[in-house]
């Protein structure tokens, strides 16, 4: 496992949903991408801001992912803000479906990387915070700053 995590390289993180959601479970799905779109994550073009999946006939699709369209690619471009399917494992779908179905549970994607030079993508069930939940957080991230501080001192 460690030799996998040194070999992971990311194209896109996104930071505001660990601010914004509880992540109560990962999954690791893979992306059905098109021809330029590989191009634009190689050079890191993605965008996961306000990105989100939603199960749809038994599939899991990604909406609102912008993937910049490939400078050099011309005709052959795509649409930057497409729906993207992606590739799980029966089961996994279904645990998804199920969870996704209650209430306050939405499917938020964390991050987006390169494993063994295929694009992954890191897709949490997150519950949204409350505004008191994130001035909480933001306490802590900053008492935990000052103790830092302090230990290098």
């Amino acid at each position: 496992m460690n030799d996998r995590k040194a070999a992971e390289q990311n194209i896109s993180v996104n930071r505001r949903a660990r601010h914004e959601y509880h992540v109560d479970e990962t999954f690791e799905a893979g992306l059905e991408l098109v021809g330029t779109e590989v191009k634009s994550l190689r050079q890191g073009k993605a965008n996961l801001q306000d990105a989100y999946a939603k199960v749809v006939n038994g599939q899991v699709w990604l909406y609102g992912c912008h993937i910049s369209p490939f400078e050099k690619g011309n005709r052959f471009n795509h649409d930057p803000l497409r729906e993207r399917r992606l590739l799980l494992h029966k089961r996994e779908i279904a645990e998804l479906a199920r969870k996704s179905q209650e209430r306050g549970l939405a499917l938020i994607p964390l991050r987006m990387y390169w494993v063994k030079g295929r694009a992954k993508l890191e897709l949490a069930v997150c519950r949204g915070k409350q505004l008191h939940d994130k001035r909480e957080s933001i306490k802590e991230r900053e008492t935990k700053r000052e103790m830092d501080r302090a230990t290098r001192r």
